[in-house]
């Protein structure tokens, strides 16, 4: 488990921010891969970045940053279950982990983002969904023009700028976070799957 604390408090080398304590003792309760640990605290980063970018940029833009933080923090905590998902692909670990975070307790507005970031198009996806989604992406630089579009949409909305304004905008920030992805990537990686 002393792996597991220092992939979400330690050091790292690109500055992540360290867990929200919540995530933290959750993760800890269910003893999970340290890999996971570290994987969860580069987008919770990710995700920090972002949401504070917006709150700054779109001052009218509603959304509960709080629940997109512990959602990024989270998001991944099936894979607890599914570890081959850690290192392969698989969908499997997103009902798992809506299912471990409501037997913890928390709350299903909380515990829906561990479903919903797989599922960010389904209809009636909120915006926190797709912020959890983005973070979830743009943390190894995987763009997804999809999903971008759909908070361009929102971005338009509250701000009346053309389209092509908000997409250039957000573009600009997801390219800034996404330059910071080699770093995150070696990082994660400097952990190990298996619990030890």
């Amino acid at each position: 488990m002393e792996l597991l604390a220092r992939a979400m408090w330690g050091p790292a080398a690109p500055g992540l921010r360290v867990l929200p304590s919540s995530a933290a003792e959750l993760l800890t309760a269910l003893r999970a891969p340290a890999r996971l640990g570290a994987h969860l605290r580069a987008v919770h980063d990710v995700a920090w970045r972002l949401t504070g970018w917006l709150g700054g940029a779109y001052p009218g833009l509603r959304f509960d940053r709080r629940a997109v933080l512990f959602g990024a923090a989270t998001h991944d905590i099936g894979k607890v279950l599914h570890p081959e998902e850690l290192s392969g692909p698989g969908s499997r670990h997103e009902d798992a982990g809506r299912w471990l975070l409501l037997a913890a307790g928390v709350d299903p507005r909380l515990a829906r983002f561990a479903g919903s970031h797989g599922r960010w198009d389904a209809p009636g996806a909120r915006l926190e969904d797709l912020l959890v989604a983005v973070a979830d992406k743009v943390w190894k630089a995987n763009r997804v023009p999809d999903l971008e579009y759909l908070v361009v949409q929102r971005l338009v909305v509250v701000s009346g700028q053309e389209p092509w304004t908000a997409f250039l905008t957000l573009d600009g920030q997801l390219d800034a976070l996404a330059a910071g992805a080699g770093g995150r990537l070696a990082y994660q990686n400097g952990f190990p799957i298996a619990v030890g």
